[in-house]
């Protein structure tokens, strides 16, 4: 399983790398423009930039699941208002289960040969080991549940991130990950991709505890330009896996999974 709870050996070692599956990138396929910024005031539209500013910006770091009327769907019902919070919420966890499985899909593997109950020998894949989950509290707390129902032992860290009252900046209020957080590939789950400080907090954290860039994979369900480009820009060798880059983010998400909007 890619989420065996074991150590993940060689990780910080330049060991085996792996061949990235296939994911279309925000750069090559995506019809969705990028924009200046992510703010919607009332009676404008957002300011939007070309495409080849948008390739130019994000660059391959930021992988788009493929887009197909299932995932549209979902996300046009997580942006409803109008959505029930039942509806809502399995809306989102089946979008989450989605972002999860593709974020799977990126850990490293190495080939194996298995002998089938009729004496064949299958040629496949296995999964290295050594992998865990963090969530950025507390909307990234809804996605753990998603995360568990496909690795049942995997081992999931969290952090506590706000703003400070006076400066407005972002905070670390409480950091508990696996003490061998840095020998694991680490996929960061935080839904909404706003302005990006908070990742970006997140991830000098796990970089305090040894995580390197290149070893955390960001899931995440929604993102904006400006969010997505400043984390890539501050952290080069992160991967961020999202199913959307638009200019206006669902900020309500939180509230309205946790029933507190």
């Amino acid at each position: 399983m890619p989420c065996h709870n074991q150590q993940l050996n060689n990780v910080s070692s330049g060991g085996q790398e792996h061949h990235m599956k296939q994911v279309r990138f925000a750069n090559s396929s995506s019809n969705t423009p990028a924009v200046l910024n992510n703010s919607e005031p009332s009676g404008t539209q957002p300011a939007i930039v070309g495409q080849e500013e948008q390739e130019e910006n994000l660059g391959p770091q930021l992988k788009l699941l493929p887009l197909n009327d299932q995932i549209r769907e979902l996300q046009t019902i997580i942006r409803d208002k109008t959505t029930s919070r039942g509806d809502f919420v399995f809306c989102a966890d089946r979008l989450i289960r989605l972002v999860v499985e593709e974020g799977l899909n990126q850990l490293p593997y190495s080939e194996c040969t298995v002998t089938t109950p009729t004496g064949y020998k299958y040629d496949g894949v296995k999964f290295e080991r050594g992998n865990c989950g963090v969530s950025i509290m507390r909307s990234g707390e809804a996605m753990e549940q998603g995360l568990r129902d496909c690795c049942r032992s995997i081992r999931i860290g969290k952090i506590l991130i706000q703003s400070d009252e006076e400066t407005q900046k972002a905070k670390v209020y409480y950091a508990k990950f696996p003490p061998d957080v840095y020998r694991r590939k680490v996929l960061l789950m935080y839904p909404i991709l706003s302005t990006g400080n908070t990742v970006i907090e997140a991830v000098r954290v796990l970089i305090e505890h040894g995580v390197q860039p290149k070893h955390i994979i960001l899931l995440s369900l929604f993102s904006t330009p400006h969010g997505a480009k400043s984390i890539i820009q501050e952290f080069p060798d992160i991967t961020i896996l999202t199913t959307e880059v638009h200019p206006v983010a669902p900020t309500h998400f939180g509230q309205r999974y946790f029933g507190t909007d």
